[in-house]
């Protein structure tokens, strides 16, 4: 017996419920359930829905968007077009039901891909000019995070911007799909990011989300919808050494985004494609303005996607349970110099923020969770020639390492990584061409051979 895939819209807060169930057979919806309470244009608006989408393929019925029902009914007043947005969204949840379950939700297509919508403008960007090529397009974007104190219109991943996303593509006539992770990404991405501060390190959530989470389960999700390829609007490239696929970096390189993928597997790259690899951000924004994109001046968001609105310190102490811990600031000597509110407020290299009055400014170059210190020094003290990483991935042998990216925005430094296979590591030592300042435990380590990134780690210590 085939399983229903349930979505329901709507509740207390406005009276009026729209539910469909449907039941997926090889990409089609073979059958179809319907309820509605409230007004009777939401009655009718989930019973147009109903029809629409029974017998239809599934692909089809993800191009059913808020018009359409509108449409469907005869059109709606102002004040009642609420009821087709409840029915179009009470359909999407039943499709991303589906989308999250192990189903095949269409037969293989030549020339179909499915591309990552965050309602930007880079993936939207990257639609068009797959839609130019002559591509079958889908779009999917990932909901990973909902909490009332995150500013959802400028997260990339919030029940808002599934809404706005979806929008965007059913103008382009594309059809849209929302898979939930929000489970394991609260798991696997914001819990490393809870334990990294409240351990002492400073972390990189999205460097977990990129190479454990997100792209791995939207190439699944593309081969369930008989798609060839994955595509996103990342800025980066995909070369071969001879042996496979490597990532590297971009050509716009205020832009290259190859430091955030770098763990993903490249048994994954296979499945991947940048169409924005060789295009500055200027020219892509100028691709959407001629296309009349409202997204073409849509503003980045600069910080991670679950801290928008909030800020970090009041999201470690809702979330985290890390609040202010009154602790000695020491120098290198291990003399107290003065007090802080906390370990986990301090990052190794920072200079701003430590309340220490010195002749010569001062940096923060180790903390210690356990003993809740903060040390401080010269920025001298920060410089080291040697860092070592742990739980460590080499795709080539360490003999082929010749650079390493130690922050996001930091110029790759020569470096050498000797004696080590390739394979998984507990961990390695990576020795400096030259000295480098504030390696911070935590950040990730990208390990490269020329322009291809050949490895991964986190760094555990400088020195």
């Amino acid at each position: 017996m085939l399983d229903a895939f349930t979505g329901a819209a709507g509740g207390a807060a406005c009276g009026d419920l729209s539910r469909l169930s449907v039941v997926i057979d090889d990409g089609r919806i073979s059958a179809v359930t319907f309820d509605a309470e409230g007004c009777g244009a939401t009655c009718a608006a989930t019973a147009a829905v109903a029809e629409m989408v029974d017998g239809e393929p599934l692909i089809v019925a993800a191009r059913i968007g808020i018009d359409d029902v509108d449409e469907a009914v005869g059109g709606l007043t102002p004040a009642k077009r609420h009821a087709a947005q409840l029915a179009a969204d009470a359909l999407h949840r039943a499709l991303a039901s589906a989308a999250a379950s192990s189903e095949r939700l269409a037969a293989p297509h030549p020339g179909r891909v499915l591309i990552a919508m965050s309602g930007g403008v880079d993936s939207a960007v990257a639609a068009l000019l797959e839609r130019e090529r002559g591509a079958d397009v889908l779009g999917v974007t990932l909901k990973l995070w909902a909490d009332p104190e995150t500013d959802g219109a400028k997260a990339c991943c919030s029940p808002e911007a599934v809404l706005g996303a979806r929008a965007l593509a059913h103008s382009l006539g594309i059809p849209h799909l929302t898979l939930d992770l929000e489970e394991e990404f609260r798991r696997r991405v914001v819990g490393t990011f809870l334990s990294g501060y409240g351990s002492g390190a400073t972390p990189n959530p999205c460097i977990v989300c990129n190479g454990e989470v997100r792209i791995a389960a939207m190439v699944d999700l593309a081969e369930r919808l008989g798609a060839d390829y994955l595509v996103t609007g990342h800025y980066a490239r995909i070369v071969d050494d001879g042996v496979g696929p490597l990532l590297a970096a971009a050509s716009d390189q205020n832009k290259d985004q190859s430091y955030m993928l770098a763990a993903l597997p490249p048994a994954l790259l296979d499945r991947l494609r940048f169409p924005l690899t060789e295009l500055t951000k200027p020219e892509v924004r100028e691709i959407a303005a001629r296309h009349g994109l409202a997204v073409a001046k849509k503003p980045e968001s600069q910080d991670l996607c679950f801290l928008s609105g909030q800020g970090k310190e009041k999201f470690l102490r809702r979330h985290g349970g890390l609040r202010d811990r009154e602790g000695a600031v020491l120098d290198r000597s291990g003399a107290p110099v003065g007090r802080h509110r906390g370990h986990h407020y301090f990052t190794v290299g920072q200079r701003r923020g430590i309340g220490v009055s010195s002749p010569e400014p001062l940096y923060v170059v180790a903390t210690d969770a356990a003993a809740n210190t903060v040390t401080v020094g010269p920025r001298a003290e920060l410089a080291t020639r040697q860092v070592k990483i742990r739980d460590a991935v080499l795709h080539r042998d360490g003999d082929r390492v010749d650079a390493v990216k130690l922050r996001y925005r930091a110029t790759p430094i020569s470096a050498s990584v000797r004696g080590a296979g390739s394979g998984r590591h507990a961990a390695l030592d990576v020795e400096l061409g030259e000295s480098f300042d504030a390696a911070s435990p935590g950040q990730a380590a990208v390990l490269l051979c020329g322009e291809a990134i050949v490895g991964h780690g986190t760094i555990a210590r400088a020195g």
